[in-house]
């Protein structure tokens, strides 16, 4: 067991002199989407995010890249009720195992994220209780990532799209087999400043 732990703090040690720390910022087009929407229809809106990446070298053209992201996210909604909009802010902590060949790399891995914070705005008539069907949002989500780009020098520019797994809506007023199971859809495009090696 002490040698395992050994041999596990040298390995991290080796891929910490290796790392190259980063900025990153770009555009979302993103959309809540789901099941159970029946007649309504979702849009994508465009929106931000920025924060920083911590690239760690594993084997031969192998690393792993654990990021922290400010996100803006959300959709548009239209049905019945009225036409909503949702702005949701969020943490995003995606970890990306990458392959980097030549000036391409490719990306994939899952994303946690936490909602800090909603705005909503729009045309909505919501039931007696206050709560719509899209107005309340869970705290977590997970999603998975898939994305790819091109490192020039220094500077990076990519792609990203992440699918979101799990059902953010938060209705408690609502239940039964039509309630709206949403999910974040967001596609990414970034430039970054990569720093080190």
């Amino acid at each position: 067991m002490k040698r395992t732990s050994l041999l596990f703090a040298a390995l991290l040690l080796a891929a910490s002199a290796h790392a190259q720390l980063g900025i990153k910022a770009g555009i979302n087009g993103a959309v809540l989407n789901g099941d159970e929407l029946g007649s309504t229809s979702t849009k994508y809106k465009t929106y931000y995010h920025a924060g920083i990446f911590y690239e760690a070298d594993l084997i031969g053209p192998i690393s792993i890249q654990p990021e922290l992201l400010y996100s803006l996210q959300g959709g548009s909604f239209k049905d019945a009720l009225g036409n909503y909009d949702a702005k949701l802010h969020y943490l995003n902590l995606p970890i990306l195992a990458k392959v980097t060949v030549g000036p391409v790399f490719v990306e994939a891995g899952p994303q946690f994220g936490f909602l800090v914070s909603k705005d909503a705005s729009g045309d909505v008539n919501v039931s007696s209780s206050g709560n719509g069907p899209y107005s309340s949002y869970k705290r977590g989500d997970l999603s998975l990532c898939a994305g790819a780009g091109l490192k020039l020098g220094y500077f990076l520019v990519g792609g990203r799209f992440n699918a979101g797994v799990n059902d953010i809506n938060d209705v408690r007023n609502i239940s039964g087999t039509n309630d709206p199971r949403l999910r974040n859809r967001v596609i990414q495009g970034y430039v970054a400043l990569q720093l080190g090696k």
